[in-house]
Parts: structure tokens; sequence; C-alpha cells
């Protein structure tokens, strides 16, 4: 696992943020950021905050009533929260994968054709084939799906449609990827595929990926964060916060001894 360089390059940079439910705070002045091409995992125990936080990095809270968030976050230095900022073009360029696969009832190519038609990126149908094609093999499904593009998404295994959500994802060439625990509701077999896919897209993208799978942030990230209890208790190289972490909570998160 390579380990971010020095002075790395910032495309996320979260102050002071926090997150209330109506009058419950959920997230707790967290300071993040989120490396250029890395992989970055958040742990922690359940309703630790760790999918709340990376909800708002594309602003998927804004969709819950009485959700408030506070604080700054930019993308490539620029307020996501800025009321000038458009959500929709906002999370095309942040994308986001869900737990459970989730693909539109629609073909399979339709799944994939949806956002560049949505967002104007093409103008005539074989670019659209290229985007189409370009995105299933990324996603590492083009071999298996190619002879039935016009099938329905949804008659695909749990594993192949959580490939065709991220394929989905990729097909408007967003900046970020977001996933929310995305193997959790799928077999070993199945999460080996999207972990070396995600190894792949690093290449591309910059990855945050929520998991409840310790040995998952072990085997798929560059730096690894705990969270706790709404708090961000630390953030450190993957290899450092397992084998020496900083902070006795994380320690007793990674040993068992509570979780």
């Amino acid at each position: 696992m390579t380990q971010a360089q020095a002075n790395p390059a910032t495309t996320v940079t979260a102050r002071n943020v926090e997150v209330f439910y109506g009058d419950t705070q959920a997230i707790k002045g967290i300071d993040l950021d989120v490396h250029t091409n890395e992989v970055l995992s958040f742990i922690g125990p359940s309703g630790c905050g760790k999918s709340t936080f990376l909800r708002c990095l594309n602003r998927m809270n804004d969709t819950i009533a009485g959700c408030r968030v506070t604080g700054s976050i930019e993308l490539d230095g620029k307020d996501i929260y800025h009321p000038s900022v458009d959500e929709v073009l906002l999370r095309a360029r942040v994308g986001m994968v869900f737990q459970k696969p989730n693909p539109f009832p629609k073909s399979i190519y339709d799944n994939i054709a949806y956002g560049p038609k949505l967002h104007g990126l093409v103008e005539r149908k074989p670019e659209l084939d290229d985007i189409v094609e370009s995105s299933l093999r990324r996603a590492g499904l083009w071999e298996e799906v190619k002879d039935r593009l016009h099938a329905p998404g949804t008659g695909l295994s749990g594993g192949q449609q959580q490939r065709l959500c991220i394929a989905r994802t990729i097909a408007v060439s967003p900046e970020v990827i977001l996933m929310d625990e995305p193997c959790s509701a799928l077999d070993p077999i199945a999460t080996g595929i999207i972990e070396e896919l995600i190894h792949d897209l690093k290449e591309k993208f910059t990855i945050v990926i929520v998991t409840h799978n310790m040995q998952q942030a072990a085997r798929v990230s560059d730096r690894t964060a705990f969270f706790h209890l709404g708090d961000l208790v630390e953030v450190s190289p993957t290899d450092e916060l397992f084998t020496n972490p900083k902070n006795k909570r994380t320690e007793d998160y990674i040993t068992g001894r509570y979780g």
C-alpha cells in the first residue's frame, strides 16, 4: 500500500464540519483533507457518523428533512455549499455508490447512458456508445454484458448490479467517487472483484469509501479515518493506523475491545 506523499494534492478540504438532525448533533467539528487519487476509508462502529460525513461531500444530506450542515467543504478550492452551486452538477463531479445496488429500471445500456445524456456530454449516438463501452470496461463488466446491453439492469446478479452502478457513476467523468459500504450486500467473490476494481479506479478517480469491514479497509485504502461518536478520532496511512494507532479509542476499536 503506497503511503501518501509528504505534500499530496488535495481534492476535498473539510473544515469544522458539523451536522445536526434537528437538535441532535451527529458530526462534531471535523477537519479532513481528501488527497487526489487516493482511496480513503472511513471506519468506526455503527452510528458513529461516517456515512453522515460521507454524504456531506456531495450534499446528499440536503435531501433529509431537518438536517443542517455547518462549516466548510471545498472541492478544488470552491465551497460546495455556496448558494450558486447546482447540486445536480455537484453530484456529477462527486458521484456516489450506495450500500445496496440500485440500478435504474432500464436496460444496461440506458443505465450508463442516462447521466451523459442528462448532462449534455454527448451529441451523437456513436459518442454515447463509446462512453457506455468504456464505462462498462472500467467497471470490469463489459465482457459479461456486451451481448445483452438492452436487457434490464435489474436482471444482473448483485455483484454485477453493483459494478453497473459504478459504471453509471463513472460515465459522467466525476472527480470523486463516494462509496457507502458498497460490498456489504455482496458475497466474498463479488466483494473481491469490487475491491480489485477500486484499486484500478484510483488511477483516474479519488475514492472515499465507508466500510464496516476493517480487513477491507486494510486491503483497499491508502489512508484510513476512524470515527467514533461523531468525532474524527484520527486519520493516518492505513498500515500505520492498524499497526500503530495514535489514539487509545482507535486501538480499542481495531483490537475488538469495543464495537
